[in-house]
């Protein structure tokens, strides 16, 4: 049952919130979505439906995104698979946070999904379990899963041997058949297909 009841519209705050999808993908960026609206004047037909967006199925998720982009402010930023090889996935997570965030030119606070608030930001707080939790850090996980995941089928298309259409650059099975047979492309993070190489995963 999604989690949130608009009949208690008044009882969700009206914060920034922000999440992130692709953090433990072996390939492509990470893309974080940064959504303010406020509850009380939200349409209640989408609050209604809004959840963790790995909890909705894909054509949800379709659906969804367009109605939050017009009833809310929406920024995107995204950590490139340069950024996460350079200076680490975490911190390229947080990057595309601070960035996003900064994209609203709102001073209000703001809910991260996850344990690690933005850095550089005093109003911000980290929600274990957020995407259930907060209407708004639930509307950035579909936004910016619905975003990441356009991206890599479209990926798809030069780079078919991986199966991003289907994995959007998580590995699975084929993902990491097509690794073994093609090695890695120009979009796969560096320091983590080392790290399954090193795990026995794939032959080096």
């Amino acid at each position: 049952m999604p989690p949130f009841d608009p009949t208690l519209a008044t009882d969700y705050p009206a914060v920034i919130g922000c999440d992130e999808v692709g953090r433990g993908a072996l390939c492509g960026p990470v893309v974080v979505a940064a959504v303010w609206f406020d509850p009380c004047a939200f349409p209640g037909e989408i609050l209604a439906a809004l959840d963790d967006s790995k909890k909705l199925k894909r054509v949800e998720r379709e659906r969804l995104t367009p109605l939050i982009r017009a009833h809310a402010r929406v920024a995107l930023a995204a950590g490139s698979r340069a950024l996460v090889d350079r200076i680490n996935v975490r911190a390229a997570t947080l990057d595309a946070m601070a960035r996003a965030v900064r994209g609203l030119g709102l001073d209000t606070p703001v809910l991260v999904d996850g344990r690690d608030p933005i850095p550089g930001f005093p109003q911000c707080r980290a929600v274990v379990g957020g995407d259930r939790l907060v209407p708004q850090i639930a509307a950035a996980s579909i936004v910016a899963k619905t975003v990441r995941d356009r991206a890599m089928r479209a990926l798809a298309q030069r780079h078919p041997a991986y199966g991003w259409d289907s994995n959007v650059g998580y590995g699975t099975k084929v993902h990491l058949a097509g690794l073994a047979d093609l090695g890695r492309s120009a979009h796969h993070r560096v320091s983590f297909t080392r790290a399954y190489r090193s795990s026995g995963a794939l032959e080096p």
